[in-house]
């Protein structure tokens, strides 16, 4: 599905309606570049989760976890991984198995590590400053 966001607000909506179609385990593979509104989406998430954390990149730290809501949002970015075999040395799987919400940034450094099943969101930027071309694929809106 495509949608046509003009504002971050308007990214943040579209991301927490994704998050009320959400299960426990969903992994989200996020591609986009850099500050396409990757982090904005991950905001919407977490308030439609009813995570009442304030949602920052995790770039330094590699993963962010929140609590608090209907289910745990773990917001990874991956753009300084180099390969699915750091993945698994940051505990990837213990994260899985945890049953929240994995929400990737920079999806496509660690592709291989990705399961089927896998939600994907491609955020570009489009015509105006503000305005973003999300494709959100693996469920419906």
């Amino acid at each position: 599905m495509k949608f046509i966001t003009n504002s971050e607000e308007e990214t943040e909506a579209l991301g927490a309606r994704l998050a009320v179609k959400l299960e426990p385990g969903a992994v989200i593979a996020f591609t986009g570049d850099l500050g396409a509104g990757k982090t904005a989406f991950t905001r919407g998430l977490a308030r439609g989760l009813g995570i009442p954390d304030r949602v920052t990149s995790p770039t330094f730290t590699i993963v962010n976890e929140y609590e608090g809501g209907r289910l745990p949002l773990f917001h990874f970015d991956m753009y300084r991984l180099g390969s699915a075999d750091e993945l698994f040395d940051i505990g990837w799987e213990d994260y899985l198995a945890r049953k929240g919400v994995c929400a990737v940034e920079w999806s496509e450094n660690v592709s291989d590590a990705l399961e089927e099943g896998t939600l994907s969101v491609e955020i570009c930027r489009g015509e105006t400053d503000g305005q973003r071309m999300i494709t959100v694929m693996g469920v419906e809106l």
